[in-house]
Formats: C-alpha cells, sequence, structure tokens
C-alpha cells in the first residue's frame, strides 16, 4: 500500500535519548512498512552519543523523516508532547527508539480503525531480547477496553498504540518522567473513549535489563503515582485498582 493518494496520513512519534544502539533498526522498521502514507518525528532529548547524527542521516535520505532537538533533557513527556505538536496525520502512532514494527503494522492497523471508525486502537506485541532475538512470548490482550478496566490492567502497550486525532484532538501526555503513557492512556479512556484491541503481534518490544521498564518496583510505585496524585482516586480504590494491576501484571509475564 505504497499509493498514499487515497490514504491517512499516520503522524509517528519516536523520542529519542542515547538510543544509538537500536534506532537505525527502529526506524528501518519504519521505512520497511507496507504503508506508504506517514511521516516520522524524531525528537532528540540533548543525547551525548551518536544518537543525533544517525538521525539526522535519515532525515537527510527521507523526506518523510522530520528531526527535532530539544534544547535541554526534558523526558519522553516532553519529546512526545513536541512530536504530537508538530504532527498533522489523521493518526498518530507511538513508537519508542529500541521497538520494532512488523512491516504490516500500519496497514493493518489503519484498516482497521477506517473500518471501524474508531478512536484508539492497540495490537499484540511479541517480546524481543537486547540483541533482537524472539523469546517465543507474545502479550495478549483484550478486544477492547474502558476507563475503569484500564485503570486495573495496564495491558496496553505504548509501541502498539494509534490514535485518531480528529476523534480525540491534539491531548499531551502528563509532564512525568515516568508512566506517562499510562496517564496518558487513561486521560483519553476518561472521556470516554474505549480503546479496541487487534489480536495480532504487530510490534516488538525490546526487553533490555537495567531499564526503567524491566524494573517492576518502581513501575509499580509510579502507578500507585498516578492513582493517588493524577486520577485522584481514594485510597481504598486505588487499593483495589494495584492489586488487581498487580495479578493482572503476573498473568501477562507467565
Amino acid at each position: 500500500m505504497n499509493d498514499t493518494s487515497n490514504t491517512p496520513l499516520v503522524s509517528i512519534v519516536t523520542p529519542v535519548y542515547n538510543a544509538e544502539k537500536h534506532i537505525q533498526s527502529c526506524i528501518d522498521s519504519i521505512l520497511s512498512q507496507t504503508y506508504g502514507n506517514w511521516e516520522l518525528f524524531l525528537v532528540d532529548d540533548c543525547s551525548s552519543d551518536k544518537s543525533l547524527s544517525l538521525i539526522k542521516q535519515y532525515e537527510e535520505e527521507y523526506h518523510q523523516i522530520n528531526v527535532i532537538q530539544l534544547k535541554e533533557n526534558s523526558g519522553a513527556a516532553v519529546a512526545r508532547n513536541t512530536a504530537i505538536e508538530a504532527a498533522s496525520g489523521k493518526y498518530i502512532a507511538f513508537l519508542d527508539s529500541d521497538d520494532l514494527w512488523v512491516p504490516t503494522k500500519l496497514e493493518k492497523q489503519v484498516n482497521f480503525m477506517e473500518e471501524q471508525d474508531i478512536a484508539f486502537s492497540f495490537t499484540k506485541y511479541s517480546i524481543i531480547d537486547e540483541s533482537g532475538n524472539d523469546l517465543g512470548k507474545v502479550v495478549n490482550i483484550p478486544d477492547n477496553i474502558d476507563y475503569e478496566g484500564y485503570l486495573k490492567n495496564t495491558i496496553i502497550g505504548c509501541l502498539t498504540v494509534m490514535l485518531n486525532i480528529e476523534k480525540i484532538g491534539k491531548m499531551k501526555m502528563p509532564l512525568i518522567r515516568t508512566r506517562q503513557d499510562f496517564a496518558f492512556w487513561l486521560s483519553i479512556l476518561k472521556k470516554g473513549h474505549i480503546a479496541y484491541g487487534i489480536q495480532e503481534p504487530l510490534a516488538k518490544y525490546r526487553y533490555v535489563e537495567g531499564s526503567i521498564s524491566s524494573n517492576k518496583f518502581k513501575t509499580a510505585k509510579r502507578n500507585w503515582y498516578v492513582y493517588r496524585q493524577i486520577e485522584r482516586l481514594s485510597f481504598f480504590k486505588s487499593l483495589w485498582c494495584f492489586v488487581n494491576y498487580a495479578y493482572n501484571g503476573v498473568r501477562k509475564r507467565a
């Protein structure tokens, strides 16, 4: 589907910070998409490695790729919000700098959202190791999930999400250093939207030892913060949601 004349534009959001090890594989997985009508915003968050020079090479070669440099290190939320602000697509999709998409990801997801006329979708995803080897694990997802359901089951993978901006508007991620995607999906679902799952693994999440997302204790602490300080849930509702989140987290890793 490289004929872009009758297809909606997808704006891709990728924050970049010291990502020289994996950023090329990430971008190459976008360039390999069977869907051609996309634009990519790579937002460099003051990387101290070769990330910036690598992504600038892609920008010079491909007109669909845009590099934005932040003036100071600000975190993934600011980087993503900067890209969202610059985006001009009907749809916005998210891919972090160490993750990958399968070649048919955009084509299948756009078709799904156009046919179903929905605002928010996500997909199954598989797990790869730091070297890109498949670990034989696929994260299963429900057919759909609403606000109350997502409070108790944080099953939506950021690398799989696509949003219809014409329906949702250009909402911004909360300015917290971690779990901003969790809080962001909640803010969308809280408005009455439902997230619909595509029952096919269309993305690959890279498990990196020692990364923020691999530290389950820190992730749990940040989830509690979102429940209490952002969602303003009561202590007992927060506790109920947290117990369910923990139970579903164990099931997801099983």
